[in-house]
């Protein structure tokens, strides 16, 4: 039972992030939890190895490696003008904000959209004299409620699709979670205008496009983009053709990040810049969570209790409030063998994915894209948003995400 109680102080620690004058990061946390249960014996060094899942790990380092070559480019930033200039007013420019982040992190992976994200948001907020704050929930929620639509959205749908074996991942996801997705869009946007009512005047933006920073690097972050279009579009073709010719999601992101660590010559900037402890902090978790799994702890609570966390209602409320504390991703990675175990079908795979993502928009800690965007909106301008200021627009939009997700998985 030793790794139970390493999980309980690690979960613990997750949600404090301090004790004393220490204070820790998520990653920091998992990676000691690792080490516990290989130190004390809970899961031998072998088989700690074999849990380390290489799909979702090379996956990971190749989107987080394509995110670098757009974000170091300056090219994005400079593309938005083309988004972005079709907003004549407040509302347009919050409109637009929403909706293109939202689509967008749905095959960039929301972190890396609210990394590369954030500098637009301030960016946009300057030149147009709007309220930061604004865009930057804009962003956050949009990435978030974006990313549930996508087996690639986000760290947690990666997990559903790859463990859960979804076939056809992206036909499934966007068969069971599309439509409401952009329904739940729509109402971020509803919110985030009636919150923010006091910012929208009745004046017309004029707009102005940010230079490149490297062209060399400009022109293969155009590759990366065109790569990851080509390799997303051609994966759904062939497998509504033939399932048989399907190839990996690790394809694409390693196929998107080759133009930039391939042929540039900041390919070890990069490389330096590249989120490796987010990559640290999911190789520690698959080896917790695979230590926690065989003492067969969760397995026998089930049984006995007869619970059915099976259910659509009980999946989307265990993962919105577990979410709040343990994140979702280590959520995702102790639910879904229950379900699976459990026999659980799509309509409720689904659900995991949905509301483990959607608890992001609840309160700040709910998602690490959130932690990004307000961290580096700091770092960059000292423009912060609070923990009451996320809260009022979260709360109700989590409970709005929470009936539209249920009643089209319940029907659908």
């Amino acid at each position: 039972m030793l790794p139970i109680i390493i999980l309980a102080v690690v979960f613990l620690l997750t949600a404090v992030r301090q004790v004393g004058r220490l204070r820790f990061q998520i990653w920091q946390v998992m990676c000691a939890g690792a080490a516990a249960v290989l130190l004390t014996g809970g899961i031998r060094p072998a088989a700690a190895l074999d849990a380390v899942d290489r799909d979702v790990m090379l996956f990971l380092f190749g989107m987080f490696a394509a995110g670098q070559t757009l974000e170091l480019s300056g090219w994005l930033a400079h593309a938005k003008f083309g988004i972005f200039k079709r907003a004549k007013t407040e509302e347009g420019l919050l409109l637009i904000m929403v909706f293109f982040m939202g689509l967008a992190s749905a095959f960039l992976m929301n972190d890396t959209l609210a990394i590369i994200g954030t500098p637009v948001a301030l960016l946009l907020a300057r030149k147009h004299a709007f309220s930061p704050k604004a865009l930057l929930l804009a962003l956050a929620f949009s990435v978030t409620v974006g990313s549930v639509m996508s087996p690639i959205g986000n760290p947690q749908n990666l997990l559903v699709a790859v463990k859960g074996e979804i076939a056809a991942p992206f036909l499934t996801f966007f068969k069971y979670l599309a439509v409401p997705t952009l329904i739940n869009l729509g109402f971020v946007f509803l919110l985030l205008r009636y919150f923010y009512r006091q910012e929208f005047r009745k004046v017309r933006l004029t707009h102005s496009q940010e230079p490149i920073k490297d062209q060399a690097l400009a022109r293969l972050a155009r590759l990366t983009a065109a790569v990851l279009a080509c390799m997303i579009t051609a994966k759904i073709a062939l497998v509504a053709v033939n399932p048989a010719w399907d190839f990996r999601l690790t394809w694409i992101a390693l196929a998107a990040a080759a133009p930039g660590l391939l042929f540039s010559p900041r390919r070890f900037e990069i490389l330096r810049k590249t989120d490796w402890s987010t990559l640290a902090f999911f190789a520690g978790m698959f080896v917790l969570m695979r230590a926690v799994w065989d003492t067969g702890f969760f397995q026998g609570l089930i049984s006995r209790s007869g619970a059915d966390l099976a259910g659509l209602g009980p999946v989307m409320v265990i993962s919105v409030g577990l979410s709040q504390f343990i994140s979702n991703v280590p959520l995702v990675a102790l639910y879904l063998p229950l379900l699976r175990h459990a026999g659980a079908g799509t309509p409720a795979l689904m659900a995991l994915a949905a509301a483990s993502t959607f608890a992001g928009n609840l309160f700040i800690l709910g998602a690490a894209s959130n932690v990004i965007i307000i961290q580096t909106a700091e770092k960059k301008t000292g423009a912060t948003i609070t923990f009451m200021e996320f809260a009022r627009v979260g709360i109700p939009l989590t409970f709005i995400n929470a009936i539209i997700y249920w009643v089209f998985l319940r029907y659908t």
